[in-house]
């Protein structure tokens, strides 16, 4: 089930003032478009559609797919949303084009890699973007590096803010890391509306997987690594896999 962050219509609906800048898009608008020339877009966990509605603004045809039926809401309701096909449910919710045909590319962006804890579920979800890409298209994901432990910076005071949404007022939030067991990191994310005094406490949990797991876990599922490189925005942080269906 999606963590309420995503999926609970009140928190759904201030996640993008809550987190404006999405210049973490830049590099996967230039994968997609400019380096693979793809001209369809499977977007895997595509949130409120911020990525989906930019490519399908290029000229893609783009179908974005998240299991967060709020967060999904809120995307149908942005301008130029009626260019995505939008679908409510996980990856094999999207039909299976005939074969010999697909999606030229599939993208998980903002660490969507790292909410698949269980191994059975992330190897299902790689295998079924494999069935939905076309031969030769390309997956590109990205995941934070453990080494870096990100999550020692993943505090109260580090993250609190408050921000004045529209039709909202002020909105307060913050993270705070609850548990680290080996790769999986735990952490809430509280929301407190100003107007109404309404908080909502969102416990989500990601796992830490190390580049060797990811290139063996794609491989498992029948897609070839053709590059590991750095986020360019974010060096030495995370990696961004790129993985082709043979063709």
């Amino acid at each position: 089930m999606p963590d309420p962050v995503f999926d609970h219509p009140r928190l759904a609906a201030v996640y993008d003032p809550l987190d404006p800048d999405r210049s973490d898009l830049d590099a996967y608008a230039a994968i997609v478009a400019d380096e693979l020339g793809a001209r369809s877009l499977l977007d895997v966990g595509c949130g409120t559609g911020t990525f989906a509605i930019r490519m399908a603004g290029l000229g893609l045809a783009v179908t974005g797919v998240d299991p967060a039926a709020a967060s999904v809401d809120v995307a149908r309701g942005k301008p130029g949303a009626e260019a995505v096909t939008w679908v409510d449910g996980v990856v094999d919710a999207v039909a299976v084009p005939a074969p010999g045909r697909g999606f030229d590319a599939a993208t998980m962006t903002a660490n969507v890699a790292q909410v698949f804890v269980d191994d059975a579920d992330w190897l299902a979800t790689l295998r079924a973007v494999r069935e939905r890409l076309r031969p030769g298209g390309t997956l590109a994901l990205e995941a934070r590096r453990p080494e870096r432990r990100a999550w020692l910076e993943w505090t109260e005071a580090a993250t609190r803010q408050v921000v004045d949404v529209p039709h909202e007022g002020l909105v307060e939030d913050w993270v705070q890391v609850t548990a680290v067991d080996g790769e999986l990191v735990t952490f809430v994310s509280p929301t407190l509306f100003h107007r109404d005094g309404v908080r909502i406490d969102s416990t989500s949990t990601l796992r830490f997987r190390s580049r060797e797991a990811i290139e063996a876990s794609i491989a498992e599922a029948g897609l070839e690594v053709v590059d590991v490189r750095d986020a360019p925005d974010r060096p030495g942080r995370e990696h961004v896999f790129l993985a082709r269906r043979p063709a």
